[in-house]
């Protein structure tokens, strides 16, 4: 005669399920850590992807300053600006010496700073065009910065170029 528990099942019924999920918890919580690892790890690629392209944003900021450096520069030697005495290109990793003009020294001093900040290499450039408005004794100019822009990451280009035009 079968004997049965107080719900009518069987009584051997219940030992079977219950060692048939030995270890089920086990392997649940090594899925669980499986996916959070996978998480983390996207979490870590999109960190590196964001210094990177905050490296990226900072050096083209520099690039802007620089530029306007360089243009407050010219705007307090107004005269020789117009007469085109800034006019001419800077290589960051062989700066100009600081000559006996105004000019001179000004694009020296630019110079050194478009190699602290942007980099003292052959791919660091300068580049300062003004052209005298007829009639008037101010000019427009326009700066062209280039820099190696390599740490940009995916999608980035090796160089970059920013210009900036302004009128003194």
């Amino acid at each position: 005669m079968m004997q049965c528990r107080r719900d009518g099942q069987p009584a051997g019924l219940g030992l079977g399920v219950a060692a048939a999920q030995a270890g089920v918890g086990l392997i649940e919580v090594l899925v669980a850590v499986l996916v959070l690892s996978i998480g983390f790890l996207g979490m870590a690629a999109m960190q590196a992807h964001s210094l990177s392209t905050n490296n990226s944003a900072m050096a083209r900021s520099m690039a802007t300053v620089a530029s306007y450096s360089i243009l407050d520069a010219m705007r307090a030697d107004l005269a020789n600006a117009a007469n085109q005495a800034y006019n001419g290109s800077v290589v960051a990793n062989a700066c100009p010496a600081a000559g006996g003009t105004l000019a001179a020294t000004q694009l020296s001093l630019w110079c050194a700073q478009l190699a602290q900040n942007l980099g003292a290499a052959a791919s660091t450039t300068g580049t300062v065009n003004c052209i005298p408005v007829s009639g008037t004794n101010t000019a427009t100019c326009t700066i062209t910065i280039q820099f190696d822009d390599s740490r940009a990451g995916e999608g980035g280009s090796s160089t970059q170029q920013v210009i900036t035009t302004a009128m003194l």
